[in-house]
């Protein structure tokens, strides 16, 4: 529908953000600062790549999705809580869909290729691991807040960390196997 808003929502500075709301100086994972370098690496790939910039959901948790019976076969899918909503490349939604979904990586690949029925370009792909690693980043950030203020998410906080730990490698291979180099990304 190609509709727009006058925000924008910077994973980038969520990450930061979420780690400002912290209470205490460190996270709970041992390699945090090695693992959000890494991450926070992928802004300039990010902030070079080519994107579409539209109205993005950014809350793609499969309970946000209702289908609607509209008779003689026919579903309708309704998307709902439109909290985060903002202006975002739309390819985040495919990779929040897949952190939240907590999708291992043949699922992943299966979300992308469902989604880009015509095939997806590696550049995009790359862009969506790219994504993933992020927004791992970001809900693990998040998860260490609330765990904070005393809610405990178990294994999807870990999981979310992982996210980001195995998304960065997986961009950073995927990379190595086009033969492109990146000189602000760090080996894994």
């Amino acid at each position: 529908m190609k509709l727009s808003a006058d925000h924008t929502f910077d994973i980038f500075e969520r990450i930061e953000y979420y780690e400002s709301l912290w209470l205490k100086p460190q996270s709970m994972f041992r390699d945090y600062n090695e693992t959000k370098t890494n991450v926070m690496s992928l802004k300039e790939y990010i902030d070079n790549t080519p994107k579409e910039w539209i109205l993005t959901h950014l809350d793609a948790v499969h309970d946000n999705f209702l289908f609607e019976d509209i008779g003689n076969g026919e579903v309708r899918i309704r998307l709902i809580d439109w909290e985060y909503t903002a202006m975002q490349d739309p390819h985040v939604d495919i990779a929040m869909f897949a952190v939240y979904s907590m999708y291992e990586r043949e699922q992943v690949e299966t979300l992308i290729d469902c989604y880009f029925t015509e095939g997806c370009p590696p550049e995009t792909r790359m862009k969506i691991y790219a994504y993933i690693a992020m927004c791992g980043m970001l809900w693990s950030n998040w998860c260490e807040y609330k765990s904070h203020m005393g809610v405990e998410f178990g294994e999807y906080s870990l999981r979310q960390y992982r996210f980001a730990k195995d998304y960065y490698r997986i961009f950073i291979e995927a990379h190595e196997d086009r033969g492109t180099v990146l000189l602000s990304c760090r080996e894994p």
